[in-house]
């Protein structure tokens, strides 16, 4: 394995154990198995150790593209799109979980987070073939930042193998999201497949409603 994917899983072991703000490289370097001079030639910081494991996750998302999504509606294949992010995720529940607790007392991590969230959900909105270019694009990438956080506070929390509450959040969530000044233009008109009284099984199974609604996100 190089040198730059073990630092990126040493991060990552590290922030499943630690806060963020507590991670140094001398940390990294030990668990990685390198030297501080390997890490210092692959990244300039933690924060860009973190851009790096999600840059690949957006690789990952890209990569896995389902060409039998082409014709679904925009709103299906962005959730198609999310719900492959989250899969990719599930190794790292314990890391994010940790982010978010570190960003929620930080705000400049937090507006850091922001940045590269929002550079990420352009591909992911490019993934869905919604268009992500210039301003506007910017701003349902922002949007779509925003929305996929929120979804992340329920994920955190869901055990259950099938995620059957991640599913039901995200999917209000971009029913919400349609609504957000534009945000997603064409994704207004709820496709018969996921309305509750129609919803057929898809490949991420039933969409059920989740009575509990979002769980908190981790203080």
């Amino acid at each position: 394995m190089a040198n730059r994917d073990l630092i990126v899983d040493a991060f990552m072991a590290l922030l499943a154990e630690k806060e963020f703000d507590k991670i140094g490289f001398a940390d990294i370097a030990q668990r990685a198995g390198v030297s501080l001079a390997d890490c210092r030639a692959e990244f300039s910081s933690p924060g860009a150790v973190l851009a790096a494991h999600m840059k690949e996750i957006d690789r990952k998302v890209l990569a896995g593209a389902a060409p039998d999504m082409a014709a679904e509606p925009p709103r299906e294949r962005l959730f198609d799109v999310l719900m492959r992010r989250l899969e990719l995720h599930a190794p790292h529940k314990a890391a994010i979980r940790s982010l978010m607790r570190s960003a929620a007392r930080n705000p400049a991590l937090a507006l850091a987070l922001n940045r590269v969230a929002v550079q990420s959900q352009q591909w992911m909105l490019t993934a869905a073939d919604i268009e992500a270019a210039g301003p506007r694009g910017m701003m349902r990438a922002q949007g779509l930042a925003l929305l996929y956080a929120s979804v992340l506070r329920t994920w955190v929390r869901d055990d259950d193998p099938g995620l059957a509450r991640t599913m039901a959040a995200l999917d209000r969530a971009l029913g919400r999201g349609a609504r957000w000044a534009g945000l997603l233009d064409d994704l207004g008109r709820l496709p018969s497949r996921l309305c509750p009284s129609r919803r057929e099984p898809d490949r991420y199974g039933s969409r059920e409603p989740d009575p509990a609604g979002d769980a908190p996100a981790a203080a």
